[in-house]
């Protein structure tokens, strides 16, 4: 293997590993696939928010209500800052 190839290759897991341990700005959402197939989404909290698939679906499927309930109840909700 020539010495160009294997300098390359160097660099290449070099930045390989800066990719995988590079963390999203904070404040930015991301999602990712669980372990156990679930949808996890990072960047609400200490801890990501994960439902399975049809959890999700059944949630987004209301959304239309959970935003009106806080509309509603906006006066008790409090925000995080």
């Amino acid at each position: 293997m020539s010495e160009d190839l294997k300098a390359e290759i160097a660099r290449l897991k070099a930045e390989n590993e800066q990719l995988k341990n590079k963390k999203p700005a904070r404040g930015t959402l991301s999602m990712k696939v669980s372990e156990k197939g679930a949808l996890s989404v990072y960047g609400m909290g200490r801890f990501p928010v994960t439902l399975y698939k049809e959890q999700w679906l059944k949630l987004l499927g209301i959304s239309d209500d959970i935003k009106k309930f806080i509309e509603e109840n906006d006066e008790r909700l409090k925000t995080k800052e």
